[in-house]
């Protein structure tokens, strides 16, 4: 399917992966398409089922239909959710979260350790502490998951809708089954002074031991840095975006600083 040119009738939508489309003079959708150039684990019929899956959840979007590798969802009205309300003490964007993580499984394992060796194959500007770390990684193996729990993998202020029915989750498309403190990481990355709130606020949600779910959340970091770094690297080459040449950099910087 091919994607639509930029014009006055079709809006290309913000995010990094630059593949969601909406023309507002049809019908109020969101064409969501298959990257042109490969992005790792991203696969819109899969996206599609766990949509289908998530339908009378009141936690996503809804989705319509999946055709020749474009999904297509409804679009929802409404704004990002603010960053300074993206925290722990956000009681209803964590009932959200909480919500998402109780729900039945989808089938689908994220294969992190794969991920990221696809990464390492497909990017050309690579380097030896990057895969000095890689290595590393693959010699620790991933951590045992605590429990295995349905994960969106791609959390934040952008990706949370505030709509008239409350609050959405949108860009499902790195969404698949894993460690809870995997998730949990990837918010207390963004924020790390909020660390500590959402490990506790977890840890009396799941009836989990705060140091245990704290020390779990330490183990999966160097394997979401790592992650982060390599989908930088990856997309600045295949843009040649300024911003994403920026980014790849400081996360290299702070991952390898030597």
């Amino acid at each position: 399917m091919v994607k639509p040119v930029t014009n006055a009738d079709w809006q290309l939508l913000p995010g990094l992966s630059g593949n969601s489309w909406r023309n507002p003079h049809w019908h109020d959708d969101v064409y969501r398409f298959t990257p042109a150039q490969p992005l790792p684990f991203v696969n819109r019929q899969r996206e599609f089922r766990i949509l289908r899956q998530l339908r009378h959840s009141q936690l996503a979007i809804r989705p319509k239909e999946y055709s020749s590798g474009r999904l297509t969802v409804e679009w929802v009205k409404g704004t990002p959710l603010a960053g300074e309300r993206f925290t722990a003490k956000n009681r209803e964007l964590l009932q959200l979260i909480i919500r998402l993580h109780q729900q039945p499984l989808f089938g689908y394992r994220l294969p992190l350790l794969s991920l990221l060796q696809n990464y390492w194959q497909l990017c050309r500007q690579r380097h030896p502490l990057w895969l000095r770390e890689l290595k590393r990684l693959q010699r620790l193996g991933e951590p045992r998951p605590l429990r295995l729990v349905p994960l969106h993998m791609d959390l934040h202020p952008g990706n949370i809708i505030q709509s008239e029915h409350g609050l959405r989750v949108i860009d499902w498309e790195y969404s698949a089954d894993g460690d809870i403190a995997l998730e949990l990481a990837t918010l207390c990355l963004q924020d790390i002074s909020q660390s500590e709130a959402w490990i506790s606020a977890y840890a009396q949600a799941f009836t989990l031991e705060t140091a245990r779910l704290r020390s779990q959340v330490k183990r999966w970091q160097p394997w979401l840095l790592l992650l982060q770094a390599s989908w930088f690297q990856l997309r600045a080459e295949q843009t040649q975006c300024a911003t994403m040449v920026e980014q790849a950099a400081e996360r290299w910087r702070y991952l390898l600083p030597y």
